[in-house]
């Protein structure tokens, strides 16, 4: 199935199944080294495209940007480190078999006198080409980071990285021509905060001040970089959240200040104490906290958005043709993992245009959710019967799926739930499920009922599947199967029939054979 709305919306985002797409041979790998400030990393994807699965992640933390300030260049021992990383980088990128690496550079490296110098000894070593981002550059490819990793995101995202904070305006699917690059990041403000915590403040807020126009156009602030993750990572366990996921954890701008000023006045061996705090952000988390605590006050937000994906995503996401950006990135994931494991790859698409008239007025980010579920929908075919409803919902509700927030996250894992008979009541949905309203939890378990019967009509066969037809009315549910298929008389038809009445909150139930 596909959708194709309304050119006032852009150019045309499809939101279909492609079986042949998602089982064809698989793309070369594809690789990105990021040489930042604070940390030199390595990430291979299986793949350039639209929703690439991360299958290799490496950072060595060099520190490229300690002391820059003071000398204008880039330390002995950072230069050693990274040399030495990109030859590992490029060892490991070569024995996987990867099709094109990229490398790029940021703050630390088109600032240092020496820049040019490292770059000339990673060609010597490595082969690799570095490209130096300039600032401009840097904020772009952050926030086309963000434009890749959710549903059509508008307001400011907010960059901060070891050396600099790159702040630009996005708008739905493009970058703004609002951004500036501030040196801002965590090793700099680290700096700032050894001399003196209420002069850090005043110098941070000076920088906004002079450099960061406070108006947003959307009220929504995306935080970016490894120090706002590390930021959230220990909200969420300070306020024992029921998802503990990075990607799209939204919490008020109102409570991301008040936890950030107890971070960052905190000495750093209490940091380092905190539940959640990763080892190696704990000596430049106050930092994270500090720049969040100063930016939300300057450009005042109603909420924070935190992204996994940031420059690297962002380059990834620009080397792709218009067409393949303009793809689903939820629906792209999900017919990823779910269609090659399926009994039959063909039977998801034709799922979804059996589950097309369940919601009436659906919304179209209600109806990404569903085709994304009717992918994932045969993903536990193979596991015990006891265990599948279960164990599908707490691989999804942590699965790294991009184009989604926490809600919606939850409710695809509950639609796949239900969609093994799940009872609603299982302990495993808590707390995650607490994420939904009543009216989400409802239309989740619709979903997924509706899906179980689907399967069992028609024995994973789509041509089974689309001679029945599901009627709903206000005081009964009603199978109707061609003549063709032949009334199905098991008694587990009718029982998940049933389950589908129940759903919806009926009580009747009607099996009909059409002429």
């Amino acid at each position: 199935m596909s959708d194709r709305a309304g050119t006032s919306d852009g150019p045309a985002r499809p939101l279909e199944l492609d079986p042949e797409r998602a089982t064809r041979p698989e793309r070369a790998h594809y690789a990105v080294v990021d040489i930042g400030s604070n940390s030199v990393r390595l990430v291979v994807y299986d793949q350039l495209g639209r929703a690439p699965f991360p299958r290799f992640n490496e950072k060595s933390l060099c520190r490229l940007g300690e002391g820059l300030d003071r000398s204008g260049e880039l330390s002995p021992e950072g230069f050693r480190c990274t040399v030495e990383a990109t030859r590992r980088f490029r060892a490991i990128a070569d024995a996987m078999g990867v099709g094109r690496i990229d490398a790029i550079a940021t703050e630390a490296v088109r600032r240092a006198s020496n820049g040019e110098r490292l770059v000339a000894a990673i060609r010597e070593q490595s082969g690799l080409e570095v490209r130096i981002l300039s600032g401009t550059e840097e904020a772009r490819y952050a926030s086309l980071g963000v434009i890749a990793g959710f549903y059509r995101p508008r307001g400011l995202v907010g960059d901060m990285g070891g050396g600099s904070l790159e702040v630009a305006e996005i708008l739905d699917d493009r970058v703004g021509e609002r951004s500036v690059s501030l040196p801002l990041g965590a090793l700099p403000v680290q700096s700032m905060l050894a001399e003196g915590k209420p002069e850090a403040r005043r110098r941070v807020d000076q920088l906004l001040k002079d450099n960061l126009p406070p108006a947003l156009t959307e009220p929504v602030f995306y935080a970016v970089g490894g120090g706002w993750r590390a930021f959230a990572r220990t909200h969420m366990a300070a306020t024992d959240a029921p998802l503990r996921v990075s990607h799209g954890y939204a919490i008020s701008a109102k409570d991301a200040r008040e936890f950030a000023k107890q971070l960052w006045r905190l000495p750093e061996a209490k940091v380092a104490e905190l539940p959640g705090v990763p080892t190696r952000r704990a000596a430049t988390l106050p930092s994270a906290a500090l720049v969040i605590d100063r930016v939300l006050k300057r450009l005042e937000p109603e909420r924070v958005v935190f992204s996994l994906l940031g420059l690297r995503e962002g380059w990834l996401y620009g080397q792709l043709p218009t067409a393949e950006r303009y793809l689903d990135p939820l629906v792209e994931g999900a017919q990823a993992l779910g269609v090659p494991q399926s009994r039959v790859p063909e039977f998801a698409p034709a799922l979804a245009a059996w589950t097309a008239d369940l919601f009436p007025g659906e919304a179209q980010a209600e109806k990404r959710l569903r085709i994304a579920a009717c992918a994932l929908s045969d993903i536990a075919w193979r596991d015990a019967g006891g265990v599948q409803a279960s164990e599908s919902f707490r691989r999804l509700v942590q699965f790294p799926f991009i184009g989604l927030d926490h809600p919606e996250r939850v409710f695809l894992a509950a639609a796949i739930h239900a969609r093994y008979a799940g009872n609603p009541d299982d302990p495993v949905l808590s707390p995650a499920i607490t994420l939904l309203s009543p009216a989400a939890r409802r239309r989740a378990l619709i979903l997924g009922r509706v899906m179980l019967l689907g399967y069992r009509i028609s024995g994973s066969v789509p041509s089974i599947l689309e001679g029945a037809r599901l009627r709903i009315a206000a005081d009964a549910v009603r199978l109707e199967v061609a003549a063709s298929v032949r009334v199905p008389d098991s008694e587990v038809v009718l029982d998940r029939l049933k389950l589908v009445a129940s759903a919806l909150g009926v009580k009747r139930t009607e099996v009909a054979e059409l002429a």
